[in-house]
Formats: C-alpha cells, sequence, structure tokens
C-alpha cells in the first residue's frame, strides 16, 4: 500500500496524551482500518508520516506533540528527517533487542534534537539497556503490570532524566496512581469517562450558564440576556474580555468595548451560544480554552468536525442544521462534563428536534455524523467505515482526516 492509498484506506486516529496539570501533550497517532491487524501492517510507519506532511499536521497540531510509531526498517530512512524534531517524538517499534544499526542510527536522530520514546517497557534487559541513554521518554502499559510492578518498574527509572508516560489509563482514579509514582504523562481517554448520576444536582454556576443558554438559543430580546448577565458579575467580565480580545469577527476593535449590550451585539447569537456552551464543559473557575482542558478539545473538535461534514450533504431546506451542528458536537461531549444523562440536560436547554433527535437517538443526518464522530474518537474502525456508508455525498477515509486536520487547525487558531 503507497502513502496516498493509505490516507484513502485507514482512518487517522488520535489518542490525547495529557501532562501532570491535565492538560494537553500531545497525540499517540495510528492508522485503523477495518481489516483485523494484530500488528501495524508493513510500511505503516512510512504511511504515518506522510499523512502527517501531507495533512499538515505540525501547523494544525500547534504546541503538541505527534508520538508517532518508527519500525526498524524506516528508522534507517532518510525520509524520517523531513519530521520536525520539536513537533514529533519517535516511538521506537522494535521487535527485539537492537542491532548495531539500529543504535546508530538512533544517536544520530538523537543528536539531530529528535526525542526517542521507548513502549512496552517492562524492565531492564537486552532490549532496554543500550537505548536508556538515548530515549527521553519511556511508555508504560499500566494494564499489563499490577500495581507493584508498577511501582517498581516506576521506581527504577526515577533517578534517570527520563520522562514517564503511562499507556492506557482507563480512569482518573488510575491517573491519580500513576502520577503519585512519578509518571509526567497519562495517554488514554479516561478524561472522557464520567458516571452518569440520574437526578444530580447543577452547581449554581452551571444552573446560571444554562439559564443563559437557553435565553440566547430562544432568541429573547437582548435586554433580558443583559438582565440575566447582570446576576453573574464573573460571566460579564469574561465575555467583555473575550470581545475586547476577538473583536469582531475576528477584526480588531476601534474602541474598546465596555457596554454589555455593546458586548452581546458585537459577539453574535450563534457565537455566544457556543461560547457559553463551552464554558459549561470548562473546570470550574477557568475560561473556555481547548488548550487547557481536554474535554473542550473533544467537545470544539467535534462541532467543527460536525459543521465540516455536514455541509456538502446538505440540500434545499436542510441547509439549517448547518447552524445546528456546531451545537450538537459541544452537547454531546455535557454527560461527560454535568454527571447527568443527557436526556435530563435536554429538560432544561431549549434545543430544536433535529438537535434533540440527533443526542438521544443518533437520528437524522445529526446524529448520522455525531454516531460517525464518537466512533472516530473512540479509534472503531468498522463503526467508521459503516456509518460514512450511510451519509450522502462521496465521503471516505481521506474525508474524515482532512476534516480532523482543519478543524485542528482552526482549534489551534488558524483560520479555517
Amino acid at each position: 500500500m503507497t502513502d496516498h492509498q493509505s490516507l484513502k484506506n485507514a482512518f487517522l486516529f488520535r489518542q490525547p496524551i495529557l501532562n501532570r496539570q491535565q492538560e494537553l501533550a500531545g497525540y499517540q497517532l495510528s492508522f485503523g482500518s477495518s481489516a483485523a491487524m494484530t500488528a501495524p501492517p508493513a510500511g505503516a510507519a512510512a504511511a504515518l508520516c506522510a499523512a502527517y506532511s501531507e495533512l499538515g499536521m505540525q501547523s494544525a497540531l500547534g504546541h503538541s506533540c505527534a508520538f508517532i510509531g518508527i519500525d526498524t526498517e524506516f528508522l534507517q530512512q532518510e525520509a524520517i528527517e523531513l519530521l520536525p524534531p520539536a513537533g514529533v517524538v519517535l516511538e521506537l517499534l522494535l521487535d527485539g533487542a537492537a542491532d548495531r544499526a539500529t543504535l546508530t542510527r538512533c544517536q544520530s536522530l538523537r543528536a539531530r534534537g529528535y526525542t526517542l520514546a521507548l513502549p512496552d517497557y517492562r524492565g531492564i534487559d537486552d532490549r532496554s539497556r543500550p537505548l536508556l541513554p538515548m530515549v527521553g521518554v519511556i511508555k508504560i502499559d499500566v494494564d499489563a503490570a499490577d500495581a507493584s510492578q508498577l511501582r517498581d518498574l516506576a521506581g527504577s527509572l526515577r533517578k534517570l532524566p527520563i520522562t514517564l508516560l503511562a499507556q492506557g489509563v482507563g480512569s482518573s482514579e488510575q491517573m491519580e496512581h500513576c502520577r503519585s509514582l512519578g509518571f509526567e504523562l497519562f495517554q488514554g481517554r479516561y478524561f472522557a469517562q464520567a458516571e452518569i448520576v440520574s437526578g444530580r444536582r447543577l452547581s449554581a454556576s452551571q444552573a446560571a450558564l444554562i439559564q443563559l443558554v437557553n435565553l440566547v438559543g430562544r432568541d429573547v430580546e437582548t435586554a433580558l440576556i443583559e438582565d440575566a448577565f447582570k446576576h453573574e458579575p464573573a460571566l460579564t467580565l469574561n465575555l467583555l474580555r473575550v470581545v475586547n480580545t476577538v473583536g469582531c469577527r475576528g477584526s480588531r476593535l476601534a474602541q474598546p468595548v465596555t457596554s454589555l449590550r455593546h458586548a452581546i451585539t458585537l459577539f453574535g447569537r450563534r457565537q455566544l451560544q457556543r461560547w457559553l456552551s463551552l464554558l459549561l464543559l470548562a473546570p470550574p473557575g477557568q475560561a473556555a480554552d481547548p488548550s487547557r482542558s481536554p474535554l473542550l478539545q473533544v467537545a470544539a473538535l467535534r462541532g467543527r468536525m460536525m459543521e465540516l461534514l455536514i455541509e456538502p450533504g446538505l440540500q434545499g431546506n436542510h441547509r439549517h442544521l448547518s447552524e445546528l451542528a456546531f451545537i450538537t458536537g459541544i452537547l454531546s461531549m455535557m454527560p461527560v462534563a454535568l454527571g447527568l444523562p443527557i436526556e435530563e440536560i435536554l429538560e432544561q436547554i431549549a434545543v430544536e428536534r433535529a438537535v434533540r433527535n440527533a443526542l438521544c437517538e443518533h437520528g437524522g443526518l445529526l446524529g448520522n455524523i455525531l454516531a460517525l464522530l464518537e466512533s472516530f474518537d473512540n479509534d472503531d474502525a468498522p463503526g467508521c467505515d459503516r456509518l460514512l456508508s450511510t451519509l450522502p455525498g462521496h465521503f471516505d477515509h481521506q474525508t474524515l482526516n482532512t476534516c480532523l486536520s482543519i478543524a485542528l487547525r482552526w482549534l489551534n487558531g488558524g483560520s479555517e
């Protein structure tokens, strides 16, 4: 399979990697397809690096690093040096102990500024011993070690100038345990797992935000929205700060905005609803900044990708769905953020019938695209293939991969 065919025949999956502050540090990039595979196919490393370049992932990822698996064959190729040393971590996929040529190449890449990572670390042995002086990151699969083994593995590396990465973290409790052992990075989607409890009481700030989302969504008089903001002084200051920072549709303002009504008008109802919905997903006391919160990043990416995917398939009376796509993507993450079933959340937030149908039943075009992106976020290649075939238009694997790149670039401050 050529590199170009890989983009067309496989999905570019990403798994978040968080730091000790639970901020996004990077992504593990991998190809996935419906074909059953127990190991990466031959040439997967070359194809993944080609996808990184072709999709413009360096600018799309911003300050986040891409962890890319490199097999011994591709390790020796000069093409690897087209990857930016500051933007990638090269994960060494070795079948056994490294030979002299592999060790020499690793030393050369390290001297050029590349960070090397050793995955599946299980202790000092013939495979790991010669590589320890060269690698900057060691990955330990937390599911492959019990509590005692994990403590011993982490303890044996603590004095070395190496960053420990816990792979396969499935819960916040597991992350906290690894953090206490000295791990610096945590790979997994544990941050998107939450206990959903029917009847859970919302905090006062969450209730206030939901009231504002409702007011904006119902298109009421600006005076009513203004009055609701006046009961939330911190939120009012936050809105004024955002409007003065971003300006009107990205253009700088000639004069600073000090009037709440002026800020609401300049921001626009659609943008205001998006911003308020993202605030509902933000950690308590933090701004709606996707670069800091991985949950916010998943929600914003899902919303933007829904917009990108829905537009080619819209015709006639269905064009209004494009305006609902982004908010549908954001609201789909509300159960995780609020710990409530989506049905109970929608009892408090007014949404159009198409949005409700998508969120509760995966119904309609919005629901089909939402289900596709949920499968995409969970690295479910068979699910992605099945759902792609149900969408109008000529969508393929490359469509989804390109949408991911565009959405990431938009999220990191690009214009798309």
